[in-house]
């Protein structure tokens, strides 16, 4: 191997490289809200948002497969933290039934889903299937 080659290597190696890192930093950034100014200004009127406990929403179509598994792991993590005494409240919102609320709420693609406090403010948002330990850890904070 000559060194034209090893440098070619070298280079594919370092761009490879970096393109992982902005990757890791990108969905690192995936469930964190953009600025809390925007985040105050949500209109949630009419979402069925609760006043009283944490509200996970998430917005489905029926031909949105991965939306299903979406229901799941948030009915599962609704089950798992009232076993433990704490209350959350699960909303569903169509997006063909309903598609001013996901305007209002800058749903771009399904399955979305977003922890909303019980003031109505937005606390987590994510898209995608999340995971049942993200969820939990974005709720903690909001049952205490």
């Amino acid at each position: 191997m000559n060194t034209s080659m090893a440098i070619v290597i070298v280079v594919v190696i370092a761009v490879l490289g970096l393109g992982y890192i902005v990757g890791k930093l990108i969905s690192l950034r995936s469930g964190m809200l953009r600025a809390a100014d925007e985040a105050a200004s949500i209109d949630t009127g009419g979402l069925g948002l609760s006043s009283e406990e944490p509200t996970i929403l998430h917005f489905t179509a029926t031909w949105c497969g991965p939306c299903a598994a979406v229901r799941r792991v948030v009915d599962q993590v609704v089950a798992d933290l009232a076993d433990q005494g704490n209350t959350v409240a699960h909303v569903e919102i169509d997006m063909d039934d309903n598609p001013e609320a996901a305007r209002r709420l800058s749903v771009l693609s399904l399955p979305t889903t977003i922890i909303f406090d019980a003031g109505g403010h937005p606390r987590y948002r994510t898209t995608g299937v999340p995971k049942a330990a993200d969820l939990r850890s974005a709720l903690q904070p909001l049952l205490a």
